[in-house]
């Protein structure tokens, strides 16, 4: 018997009770024809009538459940204590004691407790729904009766005991990797057995390593993935070869880091009479990686590849990634090109999607190619790569008219010796060439997410499932505490009644002319939401793009993988046509944004580290810094030059009792009149380096305090 459409989403809803889904959203997970689309808006309404649904924040739709109980994702504090978030509403507290069994990150229920007036949300996690990890990482300590692992991760506040029996053969004060396989009372600590053993943390590799195995990143690949990349031939058919566009011509090549080892793009660009035409040419890994094949299960799971300080932990095996994929010098190459006629000031006149071959006929790092567009090296593209800047240029200027934000936000390159340590820290250079290729990437991304969500959805009269690179508003909360910083700093703004790019733009502009412009910037960008993935497009509020996408990079992200599967599939749809059966694009979406979450804070967590090493070797010297945060127990001083910051605590501020005054953000003497303003220069000596905790104290330098015994800030006492 047909179940009818009411049953059908109660049964879509009841599988995953604590989901809350757009009617979208819904109408695909159910393959509802855009003709019946209006059938299920009446029987969610009719639901919602009933009692049976609950519509929830964004015009969500959840089952309904008890009033008093909420579904979200832990995040613990260091001090002990978290905030459960979720999509009905706001953020409930919960302490220490009423934890549970929940660890952080972990997706939990939890039970709200009647609210007070003027106070917080309160709740009990009352059920771990899934766990947010599987291992944990730490140093194996002995008891008398027992080993413990103490977890590296501070926002991780229960130890682990290890029986003997348990402890993989650990040694005092190794780092290990242990599974937590009982707990049995959250009155007590979980109990676990190791796994891995890593090492001493003074042995080459073991820090990294701790980090890869703390985010739980996928190191190895199978001997069956392995083996199925290995099998893939390099002759590509001649069948294949014919029924492809050849560009194998054309005068293009790659511009990518001087240690890059593979190559998702190639770009090529003609002068026309009236204009030009750009070549976008990216690696046709759809081709390699078959739909449900090996290789492609394990790049779904990886969802990225991992740039950490010292190694890359790639998608896909060598094979495809370094080889087979890449867009290697003067080797015949599938490729899917994004090819665009442009006026002579860089609008966008026509385009095709095409597959294709190339060859390369030149790898360019950006340091080589800016060098000849300096006129200080010699080379046959010497007129491809001036023409090709001046393209940059007017598209540059099109997109900050549209107001497109440009954080040009510093990144950290470091040198590291043989055995894995530091030994210099600098800015990653930022050329013309960068942003050149950025550019280009920009346009084709733009160009392949409007011919999906827009130029197909008029063709063919609805609208076809894609994955799309959203940003959401900045919530009206951040823009508010946004323009109290600016207001601090001189920049009086009133909230702007329509939230728009061009605001923000306008924003970082002024803020260029300041002297604290560092921290004026960080409080923009952390203003601003998170982008991700969605089958659903709201645009690209920072780049002021209604329809983008990520279509450039299939060798290292997986999203860009499935955009080429999904186009190739579209391709060959017509009007009247009804879309193919599609994979969970809602659940794919979720799962590579949490991949990509996770891969930048490795990433993060290898620079700091390897910061921190640096500067050890520099205890109780002095450097100039900047303070960049303002809190009541003291100030963080970013270092000049090494972009890591450390805490001044309040009590090694021995001159003056120091309270803060909230309203001018800063830190302000009660006797002598001496303040710690958001953006001060100042002179600091570092006096404490913790490695485990990733914590760095500072004491301040001045006539009257630098021969002040450092006092040690405590440990409960800090944020990171």
């Amino acid at each position: 018997m047909t179940k009818s459409l009411s049953d059908r989403v109660l049964d879509l809803l009841q599988s995953e009770p604590f989901r809350v889904l757009k009617s979208k959203e819904i109408q695909r997970l159910l393959a509802i024809p855009q003709s019946q689309y209006q059938s299920l808006r009446t029987t969610l309404r009719q639901l919602l009538n009933d009692g049976k649904l609950i519509k929830v924040k964004k015009n969500r739709y959840a089952i309904a459940r008890k009033a008093n109980e909420i579904v979200g994702k832990l995040r613990v504090n260091t001090q002990g204590y978290g905030f459960v978030s979720w999509e009905g509403g706001g953020d409930v507290f919960v302490s220490q004691k009423n934890m549970g069994q929940a660890l952080h990150k972990d997706q939990v229920r939890v039970r709200l407790f009647a609210a007070s007036a003027g106070k917080n949300v309160e709740g009990e996690i009352i059920q771990v729904l899934e766990s947010a990890r599987s291992t944990v990482v730490g140093t194996f300590r002995w008891g008398r009766r027992h080993g413990v692992v103490v977890p590296d991760n501070l926002k991780l506040q229960r130890d682990v005991i290890i029986l003997p029996g348990d402890d993989a053969d650990a040694q005092e004060g190794q780092k290990v990797v242990c599974q937590i396989d009982r707990w049995e009372n959250h009155e007590q600590n979980p109990g676990g057995k190791v796994i891995q053993v890593l090492g001493f943390p003074n042995e080459v590799g073991v820090d990294i390593l701790s980090i890869i195995h703390e985010h739980e990143l996928p190191m190895m690949f199978s001997d069956f993935v392995i083996n199925q990349a290995q099998a893939i031939p390099a002759a590509i058919p001649e069948e294949e070869l014919a029924r492809r566009l050849d560009l194998r011509h054309l005068p293009l090549f790659t511009i990518d880091p001087e240690d890059a080892k593979d190559f998702d793009d190639a770009v090529s660009l003609e002068k026309l009479e009236e204009g030009w035409r750009l070549g976008v040419h990216i690696a046709d890994v759809s081709y390699y990686v078959p739909e449900r094949s090996a290789v492609d299960r394990s790049a779904h799971e990886r969802g990225t590849s991992v740039y950490l300080v010292d190694r890359v932990i790639p998608m896909l095996p060598e094979r495809l990634s370094n080889e087979l994929c890449s867009l290697e010098e003067k080797k015949d190459r599938l490729t899917f090109s994004v090819i665009m006629d442009l006026s002579p000031v860089g609008q966008l006149l026509s385009y095709d999607l095409k597959e294709t071959i190339i060859c390369s006929k030149k790898r360019f790092s950006y340091q080589e190619a800016q060098l000849v567009l300096d006129g200080k090296l010699s080379s046959p593209f010497k007129v491809d790569l001036t023409n090709m800047q001046t393209l940059a240029e007017y598209l540059i200027a099109a997109r900050k008219r549209r107001g497109s934000i440009d954080f040009d936000s510093i990144e950290v390159e470091i040198k590291l010796n043989d055995r894995g340590e530091p030994i210099k820290i600098s800015p990653r250079e930022r050329l013309q060439t960068n942003r050149l290729i950025e550019e280009f990437m920009l346009l084709a991304n733009e160009t392949v997410a409007r011919h999906v969500g827009l130029v197909q959805k008029e063709r063919l009269g609805y609208e076809l499932p894609f994955i799309y690179r959203v940003h959401e508003k900045p919530s009206q909360k951040n823009i508010i505490e946004l323009l109290q910083i600016a207001s601090a700093f001189g920049f009086k703004m009133p909230v702007p009644g329509r939230i728009q790019p061009h605001f923000f733009q306008k924003l970082s502009q002024l803020f260029q002319k300041h002297a604290a412009v560092h921290v004026l910037q960080n409080a923009l960008l952390h203003a601003m939401m998170k982008a991700q993935y969605s089958p659903i497009n709201i645009g690209h509020f920072g780049l002021a793009y209604r329809y983008y996408t990520h279509f450039t990079s299939p060798i290292r992200r997986y999203p860009d993988l499935m955009v080429h599967r999904l186009l190739k599939q579209y391709s060959k749809i017509g009007p009247g046509h009804e879309t193919p059966v599609l994979p969970d694009l809602d659940g794919l979406c979720r799962q590579t944004t949490a991949c990509e979450i996770r891969a930048q804070e490795a990433e993060r967590d290898s620079i700091k580290l390897k910061q921190m090493q640096f500067l050890q070797q520099h205890m109780n010297q002095e450097f100039d810094g900047i303070i960049v945060r303002i809190l009541n127990f003291g100030f963080f001083v970013e270092l000049s030059g090494y972009y890591i910051d450390g805490l001044v605590h309040v009590s090694s501020l021995d001159d003056d009792y120091y309270q803060i005054d909230a309203n001018s953000y800063q830190l302000q003497g009660q006797y002598t009149g001496r303040s710690y303003t958001l953006g001060d220069s100042v002179r600091v000596r570092i006096v404490r380096i913790d490695l485990n905790e990733k914590l760095i104290d500072f004491n301040i330098c001045s006539n009257d305090q630098s021969k002040t015994i450092p006092k040690m800030s405590s440990k409960k006492n800090r944020t990171k």
